[in-house]
This record gives C-alpha cells, structure tokens and sequence, in this order.
C-alpha cells in the first residue's frame, strides 16, 4: 500500500542526499592525492595546464549535453560574474598548483594545513571586507590559529609558504564567488575559458620544443591525464547538489572531511614527518578550529531561536 510521506519526511530524505552528495564530494577531494600520484613524472605547470583544458571541454561537453548552453550565455553577458571569474580563474590556478607541486614533493601534511586554514582565513577576510561580526570564541579561534601558523614559521627548513598559499587563493577565490551569481558548473566553465588560452599556449610551446608528457609516455598516462578534468567536475556537481540541500553549517562541518582525509594520507600512507613543533603548531590551529566551529553553531543557534520568536 502506497502512502504519502509528511513534509517532513521529505525535508529528512532531501536533506539526507544533500549530505550524502556533499560528504562524497569531500571524500573525493580528500582522496584525490592518489589519483595525482600517478602523474608525479610529469611537472607541475604542465600538468595543471591540461587540467585547465581537459576541465573546460569535459564541463561544456557536460553543459550540452544538459542542454544548458544557453544558461552558460547567459552567466556570461553579467559583466559583474565576467570580472569575478577573471579573478577566480587565477585563483583557482594559483590553489591546484600550490596543491599538486606540494604532493608531489611529499608535502602532503603541509597542502592539508592550507585547507584545515580556509574557514579561518574566510572568517578573517569576511571580517575585513564584509564587515561580518565575530563573537569572542571565533575571535579567539583566529589568535590560536595565528599563533600556530607563527610556531610553523619557526621551522627554518621547512616554513608554512604552500599551506598559506593554499588557504590564501581558496578564500580569495571564494571572496570573488559570492559576487557572481553563477552556479558551480557554470562559474567553473567561465574560469577555465579564461585561463584556457594560456594554457595552450604553454602546452604548445612545450611540444614545439620537443617536450611534452601527452602522446609521448603511454596511453595509460594519457588517459590519466585526459582524466583530470572528469575528476576536477565530478566533486564539484556533488558539491553543488550538496549546497542546495543542506544549511550552511552543516556543509561548514562537513567541509573538514577534504583535510582531515588529506593530513591522514599524508601521515599514514605517503609517511610524512609529523613531530615536534608540526605537532605543536597544527594542535593550535586544530584548537582553533573546534573554538570557531562551537561558536559558529552557538550564532547559528541564537538567529534560529531569533526567527522563531
């Protein structure tokens, strides 16, 4: 016998796929490093320049299939989303790059540190910019998280520049999001247009030179890399099912699985040093972030009871 569920049933199972959706997209994120690893032969800035290009065809292949072509027009011809993807193309560059040359030099740890600092450096640049209010615990989450970032700088041999760079061009990039009104999949395809351009360049003029991984190692690594853009999209149109489904602190708790799945990789499976002052420093930042996370959920308590009064 069919019955109908309640609205809140139906509030309880959509919010169930937009977490399952969400957790996957992060898990894919944190995971990744494997697939990268099988592409460590290659250098760094040609092998972000066929991400670019390998991500832009598979996102509008995606797109017209979808027959969206017409919504990506239109993202287009808003010139406010042109200019903040101009910038978040640069952005999101400058981030894979900081990303993949730190895995690829077995700095996993450190590329996991940029991420664990993202929320923090967001906070701190929605206080700067958009006037946002902070409360004493997140205040006092972003002197721990500043105070751990000083005692990493203590490593001479080793000071945290990937990590800041990591964290820096992720909340900068998302800075210049929330002034686009474009979705995930369209924002990212205008990104990748402008960037594209470069890219091709450079990979042209590596294979006129007579260098050049793609054709010229095995059809296995070029498939890999032609792979690249499928496994840039995918996380993201996750994310992007995710975000519409869930509140945005649940997707903020949710978030830490990308860097928790990172540190652990890079700790237990690629055996990165992870002692002394590395200790010291991340349990701070680590502190800091639990110190945030509270006080972030404490806000999001208060305006509830607010709304409901």
């Amino acid at each position: 016998m069919n019955t109908l569920k309640s609205p809140a049933s139906n509030d309880l199972s959509t919010a169930r796929r937009g977490a399952g959706a969400a957790f996957t997209a992060y898990l894919l994120w944190g995971t990744l490093p494997i697939y990268w690893k099988m592409l460590e032969d290659i250098p760094v800035v040609e092998l972000m320049a066929h991400r670019v290009l390998w991500t832009l065809l598979v996102v509008l292949g995606f797109q017209t299939m979808r027959g969206q072509l017409g919504a990506l027009k239109t993202t287009w011809q808003v010139p406010a989303n042109r200019r903040a993807h101009l910038r978040g193309g640069l952005m999101v560059s400058i981030n894979w790059c900081c990303f993949v040359w730190a895995l690829l030099h077995d700095q996993m740890i450190e590329a996991s540190l940029g991420y664990f600092l993202v929320p923090l450096v967001n906070a701190a640049l929605g206080r700067l910019i958009f006037k946002e209010r902070l409360d004493r615990l997140q205040k006092f989450a972003l002197v721990l998280a500043g105070l751990g970032v000083a005692a990493l700088f203590t490593q001479i041999n080793n000071p945290p520049w990937v990590s800041l760079g990591i964290a820096a061009s992720w909340s900068t990039y998302a800075v210049g999001r929330k002034q686009s009104n474009a979705s995930a999949i369209n924002g990212l395809a205008l990104e990748m247009s402008y960037v594209a351009p470069v890219a091709l360049a450079y990979l042209v003029g590596v294979h006129v030179l007579g260098g050049g991984a793609f054709g010229d190692i095995s059809r296995q690594i070029d498939l890999t890399i032609a792979g690249t853009g499928v496994m840039t999209m995918i996380p993201l149109i996750l994310f992007a099912y995710g975000t519409q489904r869930l509140t945005y602190t649940t997707l903020g708790l949710l978030q830490y699985v990308t860097p928790i799945f990172q540190f652990l990789m890079g700790w237990l499976i690629f055996q990165e040093s992870f002692s002394g002052v590395r200790v010291f420093g991340f349990t701070l930042i680590w502190i800091g972030l639990v110190c945030y996370g509270y006080g972030t959920m404490r806000v999001h308590r208060a305006r509830q009871l607010n709304r409901a009064e």
